[in-house]
């Protein structure tokens, strides 16, 4: 059994997570907000115009035909990690790089877009900014998984609920994310105000004040009470329960129904340029999100520092993040508020349901995020769901293995198409 003291704080070293609360403390700093508000801003072909004289040509990110993915260290990946450790993406007969782990979204929207990655997951509201504000050709090829993310708050607070938080700090991962949405559609069904004040201003008795920070960043910023909870992906919610003090106040999947957060992202360009390779890529994922489904324990130990080591925190950890989800540990907290629905703490699926897509951008425009949000005023729900996502390669590959249906956020009837549901 992993001792607690030297519990992994979650990014690629081999150090406690204590050492992370001085880099904590300075996440909010001048260089880092600048850098994220310029992304937010419409700043990605600003930020490669001058290395790479703008966005990288279809040939350039299309030169070969080896996979080449970029992912964080989270759950959400898991489709993908699968894939390659278990010879899916070789089943398909394709050459597949080990993938390459990154710390933040920021620098893996980045590597993306530069081409250094060819496959990468990304929070579903980014293709959307990307492709809307900032025209570069991002296009949804499936869905990572569903659920899989919660809000926890540190053992110095008291609240119970979303109304109690008022005055407190949260952080998310990225502005343009489902954590940021979900939260704040919670806040302001409890009647709180979503905010982004810099340090040092007073945060009203009825504000919550948002910031970013990068998932594994989360855990050491909230031991050393520098935030006063986070919202984030799995595993550093279950990381931050046994290692942090953290307490879950409420799981996402709790409050949306098996609500989609990372979304299998690829270059436009490329799929038009290579449709039999991405077909391909495409089938070699979803094989790796079925068997994930099927195989949750033993994927948690595959992916986890004592398997293959694509996560870089121990076992018990993920596998906690995986399948601790029950009544009796979530139920009185109130954590765990809908049962009935019967999903899991994570779940896979594939398909990229066109009515999660419409609320997503109809929500977008609710969302209090750092930049311009110019680019959402006119964009048509209806639209994004038709010209985001490409439904032809994951259809085809999710006929190619009917177990897909099997998973528990799967649609009952017609597994193509489900209503949309959210309970605060």
């Amino acid at each position: 059994m992993t001792d607690e003291k030297h519990l992994p704080c979650g990014c690629d070293g081999d150090h406690d997570i204590g050492e992370h609360a001085v880099e904590a403390k300075h996440d909010s700093s001048v260089t880092r907000r600048y850098t994220l508000d310029m992304l937010a801003r419409g700043g990605l072909l600003a930020a490669f115009g001058s290395a790479f004289g703008g966005y990288p040509s279809a040939a350039r990110a299309a030169e070969d035909d080896i996979v080449r993915i970029g992912y964080l260290p989270i759950t959400d990946a898991t489709a993908l990690l699968v894939a390659h450790a278990k010879g899916f993406f070789k089943e398909e007969g394709l050459e597949a790089e080990r993938p390459t782990l990154i710390r933040g979204w920021s620098p893996l929207v980045e590597s993306f877009a530069a081409s250094k990655f060819n496959v990468v997951h990304l929070l579903k509201p980014i293709p959307v900014w990307m492709r809307y504000n900032n025209k570069f050709p991002a296009k949804i090829v499936a869905w990572g998984h569903t659920n899989g993310s919660g809000l926890v708050v540190g053992s110095h607070v008291t609240a119970t609920n979303f109304a109690e938080l008022g005055g407190k700090v949260i952080a998310v991962p990225f502005w343009y994310s489902m954590h940021n949405i979900v939260l704040q559609l919670a806040l302001r069904e409890s009647g709180l105000t979503p905010v982004i004040k810099g340090e040092g201003e007073v945060i009203g008795p009825k504000e919550v004040n948002l910031q970013i920070l990068q998932p594994p960043d989360m855990p050491p910023a909230l031991a050393a009470k520098k935030i006063d909870g986070y919202i984030v992906a799995e595993p550093f919610n279950a990381l931050g329960e046994i290692k942090a003090g953290a307490r879950m106040l409420r799981f996402t999947g709790d409050i949306w129904k098996n609500h989609p957060c990372c979304v299998i992202t690829m270059n436009e360009d490329v799929t038009k340029k290579k449709p039999e390779w991405t077909q391909k890529v495409v089938n070699a994922v979803v094989h790796g999100a079925i068997y994930a489904s099927e195989n949750k324990k033993e994927v948690a130990r595959l992916l986890s520092k004592d398997g293959e080591g694509y996560l870089p925190v121990p076992v018990e950890v993920v596998e906690r993040a995986m399948t601790k989800y029950d009544a009796e540990t979530y139920g009185a907290s109130k954590a765990i508020q809908h049962p009935e629905w019967g999903n899991g703490r994570i779940d896979f699926q594939p398909w990229p349901y066109p009515s999660a897509t419409k609320l997503i951008v109809e929500a977008m425009n609710k969302t209090v995020v750092s930049g311009d949000t110019a680019f959402l005023k006119g964009l048509d729900p209806k639209l994004v769901a038709e010209d985001l996502v490409d439904y032809t390669f994951v259809r085809k590959a999710l006929e190619k293995f009917p177990q897909w249906k099997n998973d528990p956020s799967v649609s009952k009837g017609d597994p193509f198409v489900r209503e949309e549901i959210l309970k605060v």
